[in-house]
């Protein structure tokens, strides 16, 4: 049977779907491209894809998530719902709110703006940015010709006199290989002859000597050279345009990963790249509905054509930068887990479906196992830890959980599986960090009333990572739990069912349940489980670490003393805390604005031993230990 849907998107379009029996509403809606946040990708298990259904009548059988009045009301999991009949289908605005509501971290202002800074800064000292050339800058550069006029007695083609007029004016460099892309070759007859065969040229350097054509302007005029840096995330992707010359920054933007819609997490977009047409709809969505429209935002706001951009470089995590380029990346949740590729070599944008300059470069920062991806080297490169003589933590805290430890001798890596629970997943009254996500809290500890912190400054609709990890540390500061996560006071704002488990009232609809707060002691647990992991298995103590860098995009909003009190993080001084912001974008713009900063990523990663935890029994003891508020060993944290 067909049945036509209109989806109605609250405070937005309408679409109407023709649907079979056997697809629910959320099938239906991925098909058309709407969005409806699925953090569990549709298993029935997260509780976040709601709709109303105003008209018609669906079939549903999963009412775990939806109370009675709600479902009297007409509120269904779409996940969970197939059509009877024609139905209307009321979509909150909140389902799509991860695609252009997310909030990350900014270069213009705050703490994100001094780390930017300080990385520019190091980036100087080590002779990255600047006016710098050849290895140590880009690679790129303009070159202006003045090559006489074609006539009778010297009729040499267009592109013999520009080869020549390139080599004379390089006699001073070693005699090379010179080329032409075939986007300059299309320029070239009219740009000579208006501009009485003098002009500007744009050249690269070739990795295997020569140098190649990539564009050619008339002559006088200056052109930006632009690069392009993109952190693609689980949940977001951020971006930078910039002047590769000199480093400025011409345009920052950041949005959803429209993957999303396939799940929260990498293993279930795994799964759903193995479905047909599977890896298609995946690499569509992060290329085609994530970056494009992004670069093309910040192509439009610097007034920088997108063919002027003729270097990209991109840092990711392993699943993203196989699903970018749609490889197939089942290998990576099997054991012995081993991914496609840890360097993908030398790339052009085109090839990946980028609309920049068709010649442009296009550089992966490169991985280092298959939970330890290039994200994780270009932060590492980022944070600088490799120069330091001190030992250092680096803690990637995202939809999932990596760590770095070492100095300018060693560094050593592992990821652990934390799950989604700090990007709202797993936690009925949790969500991405978009307009409405509590992101900060206080309670006072006589009353048990909360003051709120909301992104948007409006109605608090759930929790996000930051928001999460303060509301437990504040429960727990005030004894409304205990160490095992269990509500033991009682008052206005507690609540218990009809089994005893008990609820705190966060605000009007929003409360945190004892099975919530069980599944987040789980997460933090995994994180410092791994950190304690980590270090015994190199004879270190906690106290050996002189500095904790934290990045990403819940580490911008993280009280750091609330999550040493729940036993997420090491009890160190607070002043040994820096958080560093978007590491991942930060060196992906190192990557491009400099040829030797992408061969010190690539050095890192190279360097980086990679701990696989679930090979190491005492990993499985150091979890269960953690597993409580703050720990079994109340020493860690006395």
């Amino acid at each position: 049977m067909i049945s036509k849907v209109l989806f109605r998107v609250e405070g937005g379009a309408e679409m109407n779907l023709a649907v079979s029996a056997d697809e629910s509403l959320l099938d239906a809606a991925r098909k058309a491209g709407l969005a409806i946040d699925a953090p569990c990708s549709g298993n029935g298990t997260c509780g976040k894809c709601r709709v109303k259904v105003i008209g018609g009548k669906v079939e549903s059988g999963n009412r775990r998530f939806i109370s009675p009045d709600d479902y009297a009301d007409g509120w269904r999991l779409a996940c969970a719902s197939r059509t009877e009949s024609d139905v209307t289908v009321l979509v909150p605005a909140t389902a799509g709110a991860y695609k252009n509501r997310i909030k990350v971290t900014e270069l213009q202002t705050g703490r994100d703006k001094a780390a930017f800074e300080h990385l520019r800064g190091e980036l100087r000292d080590m002779g990255y940015l600047g006016s710098v050339s050849g290895h140590q800058g880009s690679g790129i550069e303009f070159l202006s010709l003045d090559m006489g006029q074609a006539s009778a007695d010297d009729p040499l083609a267009d592109r013999e006199r520009l080869v020549r007029g390139i080599e004379e004016k390089l006699c001073s460099r070693t005699a090379r290989a010179i080329d032409l892309s075939l986007h300059a070759l299309r320029k070239l007859p009219q740009i000579l002859r208006e501009s009485s065969f003098a002009c500007t040229c744009v050249i690269r350097e070739e990795t295997g000597g020569g140098y190649r054509v990539l564009d050619i302007f008339p002559a006088g005029e200056a052109p930006v050279l632009a690069g392009l840096a993109i952190d693609i995330g689980t949940t977001t992707v951020a971006a930078v345009l910039m002047d590769i010359q000199t480093g400025e920054v011409l345009a920052a933007g950041s949005g959803g990963n429209d993957q999303i819609r396939y799940g929260a997490d990498v293993i279930n977009r795994i799964i759903e790249s193995t479905r047909p047409g599977g890896l298609e709809r995946l690499r569509k969505a992060i290329s085609q509905d994530s970056i494009i429209p992004l670069v093309q935002s910040l192509s439009d706001s610097a007034g920088v054509p997108l063919e002027q951009i003729y270097r990209v470089a991109i840092a990711a995590n392993t699943t993203m930068t196989h699903l970018f380029l749609g490889v197939y990346p089942d290998n990576l949740r099997l054991e012995p887990y081993v991914p496609a590729f840890f360097q993908a070599g030398r790339l052009r944008c085109v090839d990946s479906g980028l609309d920049v300059h068709p010649d442009a470069e296009l550089l992966l920062a490169p991985a280092v196992g298959s939970y330890v991806g290039g994200d994780i080297s270009a932060g590492v490169f980022s944070s600088m830890i490799f120069k330091k003589k001190t030992y250092s933590l680096f803690i990637d805290l995202g939809t999932n959980g990596e760590l770095v430890f070492g100095n300018d001798e060693f560094l050593m890596s592992c990821a652990c599986s934390a799950g989604p629970a700090f990007e709202g997943g797993d936690i009925s009254c949790g969500m991405r960090a978009t307009e409405g996500a509590v992101e900060a809290c206080r309670i006072d500890e006589a009353t048990m009333e909360p003051v709120l912190t909301v992104i948007g400054n409006g109605k608090p609709s759930g929790l996000c990572g930051s928001g999460l990890i303060d509301m437990i540390g504040e429960l727990f500061r005030c004894s409304i739990i205990n160490a095992r996560g269990k509500i033991v006071r009682e008052g206005k704002r507690i609540h218990r069912d009809e089994y005893g488990m008990g609820s705190y009232t966060i605000a009007q609809n929003l409360w945190i349940t004892e099975g919530d707060i069980d599944n987040f002691i789980r997460a933090k647990g995994a994180i410092f489980s791994a950190i304690r992991t980590m270090l015994i298995m190199l004879d270190f103590s906690v106290e050996a670490i002189e500095d904790v860098y934290i990045a990403g995009g819940i580490g911008s909003g993280i009280n750091v003393e609330g999550a040493i009190r729940i036993g997420m993080l090491p009890k160190l001084p607070s002043e040994r805390y820096h958080y560093i912001g978007n590491t991942s974008l930060y060196g992906a713009y190192a990557m491009a604005v400099s040829c030797g900063a992408a061969g010190r990523i690539a050095e890192i990663a190279h360097g980086l031993t990679y701990l696989e935890l679930s090979a190491h029994t005492s990993y499985m003891d150091e979890f269960i230990a953690a597993c409580f508020l703050p720990h079994t060993n109340g020493a860690l944290f006395a």
